[in-house]
This record gives structure tokens, sequence and C-alpha cells, in this order.
């Protein structure tokens, strides 16, 4: 607890919330969430960003008091290794200070291996959350110094109040590879806002769509974890029998390193089923609601909120048993699976969906009733909440 709480402890409860940025990842598009539906009776919310960019900055509520490592003094000097790192954490600690924080919740590991120093130097508690299986997205995300950083994340989340997983997956991995206890962990699923996406839908009305082919849709950010590669060899393995099946549009949403490679593979030559890239879309919500399914063909997950989004606006979703995805499954089927790593799988998958649509309501029906009860934005965020309040008491 902050001295100012424990002096007033009536008062709201000042909250930081860290994120590298507002790009339109899976993470910022839960931290603000977070942000707009914070309890205002108990909580003041502070939004910590390193660049004040990306598409979802003017969707911030008003009320949000947004801090910037941009803010922080210029310096000169020789550089060394992890100096950034330490400008960082001194900024913070000021920000920590001046505004006499509360609690953190710190989201993403960069994020994480900033605030850790910062709140021990200052005495403030932090709730972590742990959005990915580490052991696979660290070596792929931090590619220098891997097992340094794994060291200072290890012992970062050791020294949080708790460490919110966003799945069972999620957490046995945080479990194996940073040794930390189970009693530190707590799995929170990402919630999806029902009333909030199908307002966002208003494009939908302007998006082409063909009576005579099938759309489906893949949102995600084109690197090798996403799976894209497979999906585009699923397609060429579609193409050799697809004069028996549906024509297929595949809309490609979002943008990557290995994009010129994926127009590569699918190549210039006429083709029966067409694939379009698409790039990055503010609003991926009105092409998710138009298309026929989704399709998410990932090496590995944590939660993946595109499926969430799908399943909440009622559109069928194509996917990988991967990582924490299979968890969007309980006692229904809601998912029509593929094998990770495997176009063949992914291909049969969607051949699946082509010759039974019937069988596809049905899974809709059932996801979207595991989303209203398992996935609801009130109930997670209450959740947090509750963290937020245990980790200042005395």
């Amino acid at each position: 607890m902050s001295e100012s709480q424990r002096q007033n402890p009536a008062r709201r409860i000042n909250v930081l919330l860290m994120i590298s940025s507002m790009r339109g990842g899976g993470s910022e598009q839960q931290t603000l969430l977070l942000l707009r539906h914070l309890d205002r009776t108990r909580f003041t919310p502070h939004l910590y960003v390193l660049t004040r960019d990306g598409e979802w900055m003017d969707q911030i509520p008003g009320d949000v008091i947004v801090h910037s490592f941009d803010d922080a003094p210029s310096t000169s000097g020789i550089y060394f290794p992890g100096r950034e790192l330490r400008r960082q954490v001194s900024h913070v600690e000021s920000v920590l200070q001046s505004n006499s924080i509360d609690v953190i919740y710190d989201r993403t590991f960069h994020m994480t291996m900033i605030a850790g120093p910062a709140a021990r130097s200052v005495g403030v508690p932090r709730v972590s959350t742990i959005v990915s299986p580490p052991e696979h997205a660290l070596p792929l995300v931090e590619s220098r110094f891997v097992e340094l950083k794994r060291r200072r994340l290890a012992k970062a989340y050791r020294q949080s109040f708790r460490v919110v997983a966003v799945s069972r997956q999620a957490a046995e991995s945080a479990h194996r590879y940073y040794g930390l206890t189970e009693q530190i962990i707590q799995v929170i699923p990402n919630p999806v806002d029902v009333h909030a996406l199908t307002r966002s839908i208003e494009n939908a009305a302007s998006i082409a769509k063909s009576d005579d082919e099938t759309t489906l849709v893949c949102v995600g950010r084109m690197s090798t974890e996403k799976g894209h590669g497979d999906l585009i060899d699923a397609m060429i393995e579609l193409e050799d029998r697809s004069k028996d099946l549906p024509k297929i549009r595949l809309r490609l949403i979002g943008d990557g390193p290995l994009r010129g490679e994926l127009e590569s593979a699918w190549g210039a030559a006429p083709r029966r089923n067409v694939i379009e890239f698409l790039g990055r879309q503010g609003q991926p919500a009105g092409w998710i609601s138009t298309a026929d399914a989704l399709v998410l063909p990932s090496h590995f997950e944590g939660m993946p909120n595109v499926v969430l989004e799908a399943m909440a606006l009622g559109t069928p979703v194509i996917a990988t048993r991967a990582g924490g995805t299979v968890e969007l499954e309980h006692d229904e089927p809601t998912i029509l699976w593929a094998e990770p790593r495997s176009p063949h799988s992914l291909a049969v998958a969607i051949e699946n969906f082509l010759v039974d649509r019937a069988s596809a309501a049905d899974r809709t029906d059932a996801a979207l009733q595991m989303i209203q009860t398992h996935h609801d934005v009130h109930k997670a965020t209450g959740r947090v909440e509750q963290l937020f309040g245990a980790a200042v008491e005395p």
C-alpha cells in the first residue's frame, strides 16, 4: 500500500496500466477493455506507454491519465547495453512517485522488465500478466540475451502480488519456464465486450461479398508463429481438388515481416480461388462478421482475441489446436479443428467446412453461449479489480 493510500484508505486507488503502445494487438485491445471498464468509484486509471502511437490511442477514455516515455528527459553520452532499459525504469519510478500510484498492472515481457525493478525501488505492488506460453514466445519475441531476460522476468514475476495468465496453457508454461509457484498464478481468460463489438461493425455493410463463393478471413500479424505459411500451403492444396468445392475467397487482415514471402508463395498465376492481402484494418470486426468463417492457423496462442470476437459475432471458426485456443471449447463443439504446423490438416478442415455448412450453425450457437458464460468483460474486470484491491491492502 502506498503512503497516500495508508493515510486515506477510502480514496480511489490509483492503478497504472503499462503497455508498450496502443498499436492494434491483442494485449493492447485487452488493456483498452480494462481502461474502459474499471470501476471509477474505486479506481483512478493511469496508462503508461513507451510511445504515444497506435490506432487505439484516440479510443482511450478521456478520464485516463496517460504517461509516456516520450516525455522522459533526453540523455547524451556513450551507449552501453541496458542503458535504455535503465532510463525507462527511472522514468517509471518518477511516474509512480509523482502520481501516488498504488498498484501496477504490467502486460507483455518488456513492460514487466521495466515495471519489476521500478516497483521494487518505490515499493508499489504489481499484478503482472502473461499472455502467451513463455517457453515458445520469449525466444521468438526477444531474440537477444534470451537467458538473461528469462532470469530477469522470473525475478520480476516472483515479486508480483499475482501473475495473471490468460489461459491454463500459459499458466502451465510459466510454471515450467520461470519456476513460478502455482499459488502466485491466477488464470483469468481474456474477455470480450460483446455490445461494443457489435457496435463496431458499422463498416460491414460496405464490405463486398459474393453469393457464389465462400469467404474466409484470417486476422493477425504476418510472422512465423501465426501460421500464415501453412494457410497458404493449405489453399494451394485445395486448388488441386477445388473443382468439386465452392470457390474460396480468403481475406488476410494484417501485416508483418512475412507478407512479401506469403504473396510470392501464392504467386501471380491464375487460380480458381482468390487470396486478398488487405493489410492492417482499423476495425477488423466488420470483416470477421461478414465472413463465412474465421481461420486461425497459429502454431501457439495464449488466448486469441480474434477467435473470441468471431464467436461473439456468430462467425464459425476453423482453428489449430494451439495453446489456449483449445480452452475455447467446453462441453459442446465450438471450433472446427486442425493440427498446428500441418497444411494438410488445415486443408482438410477447410474442405470439411465447405461441404458441411449445416453443422457450423450448431458450433456457433455453442460458441456464443460459451462466450457469455466464460468470457464476459464485466466478470473478468471484476476479478482483476479484486486483485488490485487485495494488492493494496495492509
